[in-house]
């Protein structure tokens, strides 16, 4: 029997019906409607509209449900499911008999998918909270690894001035660390709880909405019933903030292509985690990043979907919404599968230190520690640079570095190089000279690997604190 089949005197079109269906996918919110559906039976209880045998008899049926669901695949494949609460109510009502219409008294399922979709991310931000912590973890601990290592670091993929490994890990870190936040932020407005806001007006019967509320770990109640319904905002805040998540691992993986090709050199692709060629004998293929940076468009082509679904609906819930749900799963699991994933990669990937370093010593890196040089004496920043900017000319044409000049062609460009310009040049030097808070001067760096596991403690705690 249909929920709502008293008006209707003709059937469903066939085709049309099964099409319609939302099942095969709301599935996945099996679990939260059992516990919904639980806190009402209780406020049904309490309003006086089922009694102590009927709640009990309610309660026990919903149990056995996820028990069976569990247990039996078999169970889910169920053709004449509308959706999940059409499912919980028709196992209901063949486990416990007509009581188990009376769960429906005084709600709508308009409210139960709203409260589902909020159980649902609250548990999806969790998870995803922890695996975060995971990678983030991993990416501190191969930072403290690379100690005192440096690298080039790039601006126009153009090799601009060294910096340390770590420097350039931690920068990775700042980027996931900003995404925990968003999530934490993102789970405060969805952990509100709908229910009590019936179809659009609010319930019917004297349900006590704080009770539910709070028997479903939620943090508060929303304002308004005819916005609780309709409101998707908390599933397009989490899926744009998977959607930043998607594309900074996107971006993280784009240059760990760049630096395992031979052409760079910098880092060592893990066979764990690479495929061959069906053709090339020689092939190392990094396929888990490419993926990485693939599933990114995936994930933020959901992200717009759910924008376009719901930027024309008028209030209060319309059929439209259930387009909505999909976009989010997909989202959602994609984002959890891709995160141990990169975790695992980053643990098994091999730097190449010694090229990495290597890689400080020439094509001018040190020039603008050079300019600094001259600064420091008083010539001022633009006539320092203009004037190491010629001294890179010479080199260029003497194909040499400008640690190699000496102090007599440099005495073209400004009288001030001294002796002590060549010591300024060093790689550890130049790495010295970036002493400010947040910059890749060594002591700096070692400070910022100290607040970055307090940080990440930080926010473990708080996640453990939902658990």
């Amino acid at each position: 029997m249909k929920m709502w089949s008293g008006r209707f005197r003709q059937p469903l079109d066939a085709e049309f019906d099964d099409w319609q269906r939302s099942f095969k996918f709301d599935v996945r919110l099996l679990a939260y409607e059992l516990a919904s559906s639980s806190a009402h039976a209780r406020a049904l209880k309490d309003a006086g509209v089922v009694n102590s045998d009927e709640l009990i008899s309610i309660l026990e049926g919903l149990e056995q449900i996820g028990k069976m669901a569990g247990s039996s695949a078999d169970l889910l494949n169920d053709a004449d499911a509308e959706d999940v609460h059409h499912f919980v109510e028709r196992q209901l009502v063949s486990l416990i008999g007509e009581t188990g219409y009376k769960l429906h008294s005084g709600r709508s399922r308009n409210e139960q998918i709203a409260a589902d979709l909020r159980l649902y991310v609250r548990d999806a931000i969790d998870e995803l909270q922890n695996r975060l912590t995971e990678l983030c973890g991993v990416l501190i601990e191969r930072a403290e690894q690379s100690g005192n290592c440096a690298m080039p670091v790039y601006t126009h993929l153009q090799r601009a001035e060294p910096v340390l490994v770590a420097h350039w890990l931690l920068a990775y870190l700042e980027m996931f660390m900003r995404d925990a936040e968003r999530l934490t932020d993102c789970r405060k407005r969805t952990n509100i709880s709908p229910l009590g806001s019936g179809a659009a007006a609010g319930a019917t019967l004297p349900v006590d909405r704080r009770a539910v509320a709070n028997d479903l770990e939620f943090d508060g109640m929303t304002a308004n019933s005819i916005d609780a319904t309709s409101d998707r905002d908390f599933v397009l805040e989490f899926v744009n903030t998977l959607s930043m998540l998607a594309l900074h691992l996107s971006r993280w993986a784009e240059e760990m292509i760049l630096f395992s090709s031979q052409e760079f050199g910098f880092i060592g692709l893990s066979e764990a985690y690479s495929t061959g060629s069906s053709a090339m004998p020689q092939k190392r293929n990094p396929d888990l990043l490419e993926l990485t940076r693939a599933k990114a468009a995936r994930v933020i082509g959901n992200n717009t979907t759910l924008l376009v679904t719901v930027k024309g609906l008028p209030l209060a819930y319309n059929k439209d919404l259930q387009e909505t749900q999909e976009p989010l799963f997909d989202a959602s699991e994609t984002v959890e599968s891709l995160l141990p994933q990169v975790t695992g990669w980053l643990k098994s990937a091999e730097f190449n230190y010694e090229r990495m370093q290597e890689s400080c010593r020439s094509g001018f890196m040190n020039a603008w520690a050079a300019a600094t040089y001259l600064v420091n004496r008083g010539v001022p920043a633009r006539l320092s640079h203009e004037a190491i900017g010629k001294a890179v000319q010479l080199c260029i044409a003497k194909s040499c570095e400008l640690q190699d000049l000496s102090l007599e062609e440099l005495h073209q460009f400004r009288p001030e190089f001294d002796e002590n310009f060549y010591a300024s040049l060093k790689l550890d030097a130049v790495l010295a000279m970036h002493d400010v808070s947040g910059g890749t001067a060594p002591a700096r760096v070692k400070h910022a690997l100290a607040q970055a596991r307090q940080k990440l403690e930080s926010v473990r705690e708080r996640i453990n604190a939902h658990a």
